[in-house]
This record gives structure tokens, C-alpha cells and sequence, in this order.
């Protein structure tokens, strides 16, 4: 039975914006027939009954600021994607609760939940879950905290779940500039400039261009909502600006436990709508390996959530900043604030009930150094067990993550109890860590395990290398876009230049007739290695595949002996990578991945996807004294964003030389 924990302190953070009369009313709750309505003198959320959508929210003297030209269940609503075994398709499912209740209710607090569950008559119709969609208003509180929780109870049917999320979509009339970082905000088109004849639309239905938009000064743009995906690790506050009046509305999400794919997951953020997104599971930059699948009747439960829609003020419109900044500073607060001590939820575990896990990690590479380097920087994590590396494509439980210091200590608070793997990987060296011992979490818990050291894939001295390995492709030669197709928010915009809509395209204006050539120590990754390798365009529906070399020197070849050739890749979207040593036209390669990937991160502006490492052994007799050349060569061509992004190449000398 749930219980009411006390507001304290620490949860309730400083008084959000609100006059002093608003600040202290109280939680009030009215249940009606059709509607809830949650108040605290600061805003009011009306929720539909039994549905549990947000049909309004009434802030500063407006009385909605959810779009009111939408039907009421297309405003602010949970939905999620999934498909029965055997089929290929996702239902697109907006969650319709069918019972309400007051889960708890005071003047300082109210919660309210949204319960659909599941039963054998809805097979095939119903993706089988139980769901209890959670809302939570606090007394002096500028905002709303949503959560969910989903069960899949032993022996119900086998489903696969490709999404599941948050949306809130804004009044179009109001909300017109868009934030989701310092240097990625812009105003931003209207809906209606997506749609003939105010938009073109171009290779795919997300990526329009703008021809007659309302707002003139956007003529010419490109438009598309993946412009605008975040990693995980720094999608925390994101929303919409309104100035006249100057109000702010915004998803913060305090926590990344409960997404899938570890830190470097890319997710969708705002977009044209005025839509706002708190994504929980998504394929997106990652393909079919992020959706989860249930089989065997497996037992499933996972909290999402809970996140915060904050609403803030301006007397001054002018700068639209100010809220910007302000709502920066409640992310932190609502970030200090977690584990959230008010959820009533008994599956939500506050932090008494959570555990902490701490050591430092240290990187072997004798060839680098005679003794051990700190892993400064270092990605150290807990997810479910697997092997080393699985957390990327780990997708069914919670994932906890911090960045080491920079003699490699590490300490991850508020882990949920269970049994966890820890894993790490560290910026500047390849490939995976994992502690081989199981981490058992329990309530309390602050588990210290000292000194762990990674001892990274190497078999002998660096002959050369390529790139960095830092899982990106950032590194190497991002072309300037089509001038017809610019999103001007990028233009001068070194971090994220490759969010440019058709950059692929340029590969072929480069290198017309023939594939790059890259030849070690005269060329330079910055600027002579194309950031993706692509298939050339020959016409409009024609694409060829191709071939990339690598030419380097070796003053002689050591007999009888393995060299290594490493490629780690930072995306890969249904290619293949075959590789040559010194015979182009050999009917088989001397390795080949096979088609790998579906992360399509080169058609979602993205600089890479999941990531892939390759290690090769490369006998002596493939090689020559002088100069040698690598084949790269990408052979599936029916699509031009097909392609490979590479992180990172090393050839390694024999052991001992």
C-alpha cells in the first residue's frame, strides 16, 4: 500500500517564479465526469477522466497553453509504439487510461493516476501491458511531474516495444521560439510552412524546405526535427518560449537511468509543432537492436519518469534568455533533487532504498606507457549484465552513469537495487571495460571496489593511426552544406555543423570520378577524410558504391609474423565493410563485416550511431616492402544513406617489433 512521505526540504527546492499570494495556496483537486483539475495558485492542469491526457494548462493569465486548435487527445499525452510477434509494423498507441484515482491528496501535494491494464481479450489488439500513468502538482511548485509504470506479467503474449514517450504540443499562435542548449535555440517555423505549398518536401517526409514560410526570414531553410536530437547525456531541459506574454514551458528531465542505451544514446528533443518530447525508448540513431523485445513469457517493470514540466515568467520579452537561463537553473534543482522523495509510487525507490557504487579505473597500455594512466574522463556505468559494451544496446532496465575525475575515481549515487555489470569506456583508448564480478545493489549499499584497471585491445606498437577514438566521427571532414539547403542555427556552428541537412550529397561533388585517397603521414584526417563514407550519386535514382584507400609506407615487412589492423566504426547503416590488403580486385576480401546496422545517423544529421570495433589479424605475405594500400570498400548501393562513419583506425606492428 502506498504511503505518503513528508515533503521535505530537499525536495521541495527554492520557491519556483510566483506572486506571494500564489505561492502559498494550496493543492486543490475536482473530479468531474469528463475532467480533473489539479491547482495550486500558480497554474491549473486540466486532465481528461478516466483518459488521463492533458487537455490544458492555465498559467500567467492564459487560460491554455496546449494547442487549442487540436482535439483534446492530441494535446499533452503518453503514447508508445509496439508490434506483435511476426509483425514487422509498429502500432502507433496514444495510452488511454480507463480508471482514475486520487493517489494521494493533501494541500501540499496531490497525485493522481491513470491506470490501463491488460487482459487475454485484448491478444493482439492491446500491446499487453498494465500501464499506471502518474501526475503529480506540488504547493508551490511552477510545473507538473509526470511518470509512468509498465508491467508485462509471466506468461502474457510475446510483444516487441519500438517507443515510448511524452509529448506535449503547444499553441501555435504563442510559442515560437525554441531552446534545447546555449547555442542551439532559434525561432522557428510555423506547422503550416511544413506543408504544400509552403514547403518542398526532400528525400524524406521529416526534411522540408522552406519556399513561401510565414515568417519571411526563413525562407530558403531546411526544416526537420532530427536537426535537433541530443545525446542523452546532455538532454536535460529543453521547450518553447512564448513573448507576448513572455512564458516559458519546458521538459526537464533530472535523470537518465530510466532511458535506454547509455549516455551516448541520441534522442528527438522539441521540433516544429510547437512540440515538446520527453523520449523514455527509442530506436532512433540505433536501429531494431534498441527496441525490446519480450518473449517466453517473460516478467517485465520499469518506472519512466518521473519528468518535470516546468512553466516560468518574464515582465521583459525582450530577452528571451532570461528564461532560458532560469529554466537552466530549475534543471539543476530538480537534478539535485533526485532520487524525488514525493513520487509515492512503491516501484519509484527513493534514496534510502538506493545504493552507491565507487573506485577508480585505471588504463594498461605498455605501449603507451610504462605505468598505468588514469582514466581521465572515463564513461563508468552500471546496466544489466552482458558482455562488455552490451550497455549500448541495453533496453529493458535502468542504467546508471558518471564521468571519472581525472585521476579516473569514480562514484555513481542513487543506484536502483539489483544486479548490475559495471562497464566503462574511456575517451582516447578503444574498445569496452567490464568487471567481470556481478555488482549486487541492496538498499543502503555504498560499495567501494578500489582499483580496476582496463587493459585496451593491443597487440603491438602503432605504425599509424587515423582519427580518435572517441566514438565520433566529429573529428574528421565535415563538409559546408548545400547553399539551397542550409538551416542557418548551423552555419558557424563548429559543434555541430554536420546537423546540415544533405551533406552526403557533397561526397560525390568532391570526388566526381574517383574514391578518397588518404595516404599517411601527407594527409590529414581534419580535412582529407569525408566524415561518412556514402555512395557516389550517378543520377536520381542510381547510386554507386565506394572504394576508400588507405596508402602508407613500410620500410620493410616483418616475415612469418601477424600485424593487426583495428577499425573501430562510429555508425554504420545497412552497409557492409570489406577490407583489401594490396589486391583491390580479389574475388573475396581478406575480411568483411557483413551487413551491419540500421542507425540511419547519416540521412538524421548525426555524427555517429552505435558503436562497432573490428580487429583484424593481417598475415606479413599481404603486405609489401614500400608502399602498401588498404581497400575500404562499401558495397551496398541502393540507397544514399547507406554508409559507414568511422571512428577510428590503427594498424599495429608485429609484437616485439
Amino acid at each position: 500500500m502506498e504511503k505518503l512521505r513528508s515533503l521535505c526540504a530537499c525536495c521541495m527546492g527554492p520557491p519556483r517564479p510566483a506572486s506571494p499570494a500564489c505561492a502559498t495556496a494550496g493543492v486543490t483537486v475536482k473530479v468531474s465526469d469528463r475532467y480533473v483539475e489539479i491547482k495550486n495558485g500558480i497554474f491549473d492542469l486540466t486532465l481528461s477522466n478516466p483518459d488521463g491526457i492533458v487537455t490544458g494548462v492555465r498559467y500567467n493569465g492564459v487560460d491554455n497553453l496546449m494547442e487549442i486548435l487540436n482535439k483534446e487527445d492530441n494535446r499533452g499525452y503518453w503514447d508508445l509504439v509496439w508490434n506483435p510477434p511476426g509483425q514487422k509494423t509498429g502500432i502507433f498507441d496514444v495510452i488511454k487510461g480507463t480508471e482514475f484515482r486520487i493517489v494521494y491528496q493533501d494541500e501540499n501535494q496531490a497525485e493522481v493516476s491513470f491506470t490501463r491494464n491488460w487482459d487475454p481479450s485484448l491478444e493482439g489488439k492491446a500491446v499487453p501491458l498494465n500501464i499506471d500513468k502518474r501526475f503529480i502538482v506540488l504547493r508551490g511548485s511552477s510545473g507538473f511531474y509526470t511518470y509512468g509504470i509498465y508491467e508485462h506479467k509471466e506468461g502474457w503474449p510475446d510483444f516487441g516495444l519500438g517507443e515510448t514517450r511524452v509529448a506535449f504540443k503547444l499553441r501555435k499562435d504563442m510559442f515560437h521560439y525554441m531552446a534545447l542548449a546555449d547555442d542551439r535555440q532559434r525561432i522557428m517555423p510555423m506547422p503550416d510552412d511544413r506543408l504544400p505549398p509552403r514547403g518542398q518536401p526532400l528525400a524524406y517526409p521529416e526534411a522540408v524546405l522552406l519556399v513561401d514560410p510565414i515568417n519571411p526570414e526563413l525562407r530558403g531553410e531546411v526544416d526537420d526535427k532530427y536537426q535537433y536530437s541530443c545525446e542523452d547525456q546532455y538532454n536535460n531541459v529543453h521547450g518553447w518560449m512564448s513573448f507576448d506574454p513572455p512564458i516559458g514551458f519546458w521538459q526537464i528531465t533530472p535523470s537518465d537511468e530510466f532511458r535506454t542505451g547509455g549516455p551516448l544514446k541520441q534522442n528527438l528533443t522539441s521540433h516544429v509543432g510547437p512540440t515538446m518530447l520527453a523520449m523514455f525508448l527509442s530506436a532512433h540513431y540505433a536501429g531494431d537492436d534498441l527496441s525490446p523485445k519480450f518473449t517466453n513469457g517473460e516478467y517485465w517493470k520499469k518506472v519512466h519518469g518521473p519528468v518535470f514540466m516546468y512553466l516560468n515568467s518574464s515582465w521583459d520579452a525582450s530577452d528571451p534568455t532570461m528564461l532560458w537561463e532560469d529554466a537552466k537553473v530549475q534543471m539543476m534543482i530538480e537534478k539535485g533533487n533526485w532520487p524525488y522523495c514525493f513520487a509515492l509510487s512503491e516501484d519509484f525507490q527513493k534514496t534510502e532504498q538506493r545504493g552507491c557504487v565507487s573506485g577508480r579505473l585505471l588504463v594498461r597500455d605498455r605501449y603507451i606507457d610504462d605505468q598505468d594512466l588514469y582514466a581521465s574522463g572515463a564513461y563508468v556505468g552500471l546496466a544489466l549484465p552482458g558482455e562488455a559494451g552490451s550497455w549500448q544496446r541495453e533496453c529493458k532496465g535502468y542504467q546508471f552513469w558518471c564521468r571519472a575525475d581525472v585521476d579516473g575515481s569514480f562514484y555513481i549515487r542513487n543506484i536502483v537495487t539489483g544486479n548490475y555489470n559495471l562497464y566503462a569506456w574511456v575517451p582516447g583508448f578503444l574498445g569496452d571495460y567490464k568487471l567481470d564480478a556481478t555488482v549486487t545493489i541492496a538498499s543502503g549499499d555504498d560499495i567501494y571496489l578500489g582499483d580496476l584497471v582496463y587493459e585496451p585491445p593491443r597487440d603491438g606498437p602503432t605504425m599509424w593511426e587515423i582519427g580518435v577514438p572517441d566514438r565520433s566521427a566529429a573529428e574528421f571532414y565535415v563538409p559546408d552544406p548545400n547553399p539551397n539547403y542550409v538551416n542557418r542555427l548551423y552555419v558557424n556552428h563548429p559543434a555541430d555543423r554536420f546537423r546540415q541537412y544533405g551533406l552526403w550529397e557533397r561526397y560525390a561533388e568532391l570526388y566526381p570520378d574517383s574514391d578518397l585517397v588518404y595516404t599517411v603521414g601527407q594527409s590529414d584526417y581534419s580535412t582529407d577524410w569525408f566524415y561518412a563514407q556514402v555512395n557516389r550519386k550517378i543520377d536520381d535514382n542510381t547510386y554507386q558504391p565506394t572504394t576508400w584507400q588507405i596508402k602508407f609506407d613500410l620500410d620493410s615487412v616483418s616475415p612469418s609474423s601477424t600485424y593487426k589492423f583495428r577499425v573501430a566504426l562510429a555508425s554504420s547503416a545497412l552497409a557492409e565493410l570489406q577490407i583489401s590488403f594490396n589486391d583491390q580486385d580479389r574475388a573475396v576480401p581478406h575480411f568483411a563485416t557483413g551487413l551491419i546496422g540500421r542507425d540511419n545517423a547519416i540521412a538524421r544529421h548525426g555524427i555517429h550511431g552505435l558503436y562497432w570495433l573490428f580487429n583484424i589479424d593481417v598475415a606479413s605475405a599481404w603486405l609489401v616492402q614500400g608502399v602498401n594500400t588498404i581497400y575500404l570498400k562499401q558495397p551496398r548501393s541502393q540507397s544514399p544513406f547507406q554508409g559507414l562513419m568511422y571512428d577510428y583506425l590503427r594498424l599495429e606492428g608485429p609484437c616485439g617489433c
